[in-house]
């Protein structure tokens, strides 16, 4: 297990807007407990952070991303064979996390949107900056009332916004999205 899970415990945690205390009882846990969690103080044992993670919506192999690899890079670099996979071919949109962490002011995700799909409307704006860059095929997002095509190459960026959107195209799009806080 990655000595970062605490610093993900704590992203995952704010992003979905739950206090220490409120996590912690719903895992049938102290605040003190939860808290050296976070702080990398101490480990939580498997079944802990199943429920951790259940709570969270996260898969529990999201904790050990990286685990086998050398201690010193833990936190630094995320192998391609260690990213987890977020979403599903289902929704039109699968993901990967790129960030080695989430304890960082940002997170990196590779996001692949399928022919045909679409965001089914807009997602309500909150707290966080948005940006990427569109690696291939061609994309549709849509912020606020503009529609924005974009061609591989093309970058975006905005906070606070509502936004959706929509691959017309034949091919999948793959972006890179960048988005600080993290959400994952």
């Amino acid at each position: 297990m990655s000595h970062h899970v605490g610093e993900d415990i704590r992203a995952l945690r704010k992003t979905r807007s739950l206090t220490l205390k409120q996590l912690a009882a719903e895992v049938g846990r102290s605040v003190g407990w939860l808290s050296q969690i976070e702080r990398g103080q101490t480990t939580p044992s498997v079944r802990d952070l199943g429920l951790l993670a259940e709570r969270l919506g996260v898969n529990i192999s999201f904790f050990f991303r990286s685990s086998g690899r050398a201690l010193q890079e833990q936190g630094l670099v995320l192998r391609a064979a260690d990213r987890p996979m977020i979403g599903s071919a289902e929704t039109g949109l699968t993901e990967e996390l790129l960030s080695p962490t989430l304890g960082g002011s940002f997170e990196m995700i590779r996001s692949v949107f399928a022919p045909g799909s679409s965001s089914d409307g807009p997602f309500k704006p909150c707290e966080r900056e948005d940006g990427g860059v569109l690696l291939s095929g061609a994309l549709t997002l849509i912020i606020g009332q503009t529609e924005i095509a974009l061609a591989p190459g093309d970058s975006f960026q905005f906070t606070g916004a509502d936004y959706g959107w929509r691959n017309e195209g034949p091919e999948p799009a793959e972006v890179i999205w960048i988005v600080s806080p993290p959400i994952y």
